[in-house]
């Protein structure tokens, strides 16, 4: 067990805001608002997708899955960072600690993977739309999702069972949650196969999914050059669009904070890079994909006037 080898300290001290007294107000106030908003907004297109029939469709099948993610992800760690904000001394035992940080690298992780099969629904909806409803059916959705799944659940079980360290003495975090490379930074053992295992990790769930969605929006340019028509130039665009701004926002705070030279790294940077991608990503999401779309405009509309 990952658990094994702890020895002397069983709880460790969180001090994200703690050095910044003067923020705490502000801080509290900007991850309340980005918590509820991510709550109400994911939870309202989980529901409207489910509900509206004419947004039963892949695109929207992948879009529902994003929201869960992202409802939970920002569960995993906003609700704690908002409890020790005025918490004079936020400890947190290291059981804990290690169920929190691996609910959140398994979001995260899945995250990555879906944003990547989002990237080839993008393909075939450009490419081949005459064969999209065949080549994108129900089974296939659901096999690409389930994969996204289980291969997060895979890659995070093993990234966390390599963990083997040796802590002693005053063990402080550096961060407003449990976070793999702060973690990992306090042991007093070699953590040098712990990061030889977090680059690997990076690599299957970060570089290979960022280098797939790259090749992918390749494609989808070659054939929105082909589309003669600037109507169907627009409608390609707004199609993939969306996607394209989350996955430059998501996978390159990731990138940058997983792929650097921890020893380049800085704590403070790198706990406000976390927050970006780790609080900010989920609001974002539904705001940038689905109130710019037509059809989730459309079917806001009918479900308010269903109402009144």
């Amino acid at each position: 067990m990952a658990m094994d080898n702890v020895t002397a300290v069983f709880q460790f001290l969180l001090i994200g805001i703690s050095n910044y007294p003067q923020w705490k107000d502000m801080f509290f106030t900007l991850v309340l608002i980005i918590y509820l908003s991510t709550l109400l907004g994911n939870g309202f297109m989980i529901f409207l997708i489910h509900f509206d029939p004419n947004l039963h469709t892949p695109m929207y099948f992948f879009l529902s899955n994003l929201s869960f993610l992202d409802l939970c992800y920002g569960t995993a760690s906003m609700p704690q960072a908002l409890v020790h904000c005025f918490s004079t001394h936020p400890y947190l035992s290291y059981p804990r600690c290690l169920t929190q940080m691996s609910v959140s690298l398994t979001l995260a992780t899945a995250e990555c993977l879906l944003l990547a099969a989002m990237a080839y629904d993008c393909v075939v909806a450009i490419n081949n739309p005459l064969r999209y409803s065949v080549v994108m059916n129900g089974p296939v959705c659901v096999c690409l999702a389930a994969t996204s799944w289980g291969t997060s659940l895979v890659l995070t079980a093993m990234l966390i069972l390599s963990l083997r360290p040796h802590f002693y003495g005053a063990n402080v975090i550096k961060h407003f949650v449990c976070e793999i490379l702060s973690l990992i930074k306090l042991a007093c053992s070699d953590i040098s196969f712990n990061e030889l295992m977090i680059l690997i990790t990076s690599v299957f769930t970060l570089l290979l999914p960022f280098g797939f969605v790259l090749l992918s929006y390749i494609q989808i340019a070659m054939a929105v050059i082909r589309i003669r028509s600037a109507q169907g130039r627009l409608k390609a665009f707004t199609t993939c669009g969306s996607h394209l701004t989350m996955v430059t926002i998501f996978y390159g705070t990731a990138i940058s904070m997983y792929m650097k030279p921890q020893s380049n790294s800085s704590p403070d940077q790198d706990k406000f890079i976390s927050v970006f991608y780790g609080a900010l990503t989920p609001t974002l999401n539904h705001l940038i994909y689905n109130l710019r779309n037509k059809d989730v405009k459309g079917a806001i509309r009918k479900a308010m006037l269903k109402r009144t």
